[in-house]
């Protein structure tokens, strides 16, 4: 019965080294460095300001990610995004004037990347964020906030050192933009 056991948990072992080894050789072949361009929906958010409440409507944009595959599945990023969208103030009276506003964010982010499928990979992200806001006719500037993003999405590989993206990005900033859904190209170099 030992020798069953003994016989089992090598073999056991000979087939996960044989797996992990050819898991590595694919990481070999991967570039280290990336780039990311997406197209963002940002989904709105209403927050109150003391007499008045800001609401975000659904808007748009662009990020950009240049990403360095560290090892074992873990990537650091540098993110950027512009977004724009329409900002109602609503004042305790009910009144209520349409705004636009523009919001440029950038973060330093670690990700987590899962192999599901040679051509798919699933992933989740944290990151640092500072974001600037500017409402037209409310401010005058911007006005910068800091905050964390939260975000878990995929990779499909098209091509030999392409793949489509898609993300879902939770922040914790407080603000009209909202949290936001990202699609976009993932290039190699």
């Amino acid at each position: 019965m030992k020798n069953i056991f003994g016989l089992f948990v090598a073999s056991s072992l000979l087939t996960v080294s044989g797996y992990a080894s050819e898991l590595e050789d694919v990481k070999q072949d991967e570039s280290k460095f990336y780039v990311a361009v997406k197209a963002l929906v940002t989904l709105g958010d209403n927050v109150d300001e003391g007499e008045s409440r800001l609401e975000g409507s659904t808007g748009k944009g662009i990020g950009i990610d240049l990403g360095y595959r560290i090892s074992h599945g873990f990537v650091v990023e540098i993110d950027a995004t512009y977004a724009t969208n329409t900002v109602t103030e609503v004042l305790a009276n009910g009144d209520s004037e349409d705004f636009s506003g523009d919001y440029i964010t950038s973060s330093l982010d670690v990700a987590y990347n899962y192999k599901l499928l040679p051509e798919l990979n699933v992933f989740a992200k944290v990151g640092y964020e500072v974001e600037y806001e500017k409402i037209d006719t409310i401010a005058d500037s911007y006005a910068s906030t800091t905050g964390f993003i939260y975000a878990a999405g995929m990779e499909y590989e098209v091509a030999e050192s392409m793949a489509v993206l898609a993300e879902y990005e939770v922040t914790t900033i407080d603000g009209p933009r909202g949290n936001s859904i990202f699609l976009g190209l993932v290039y190699d170099f």
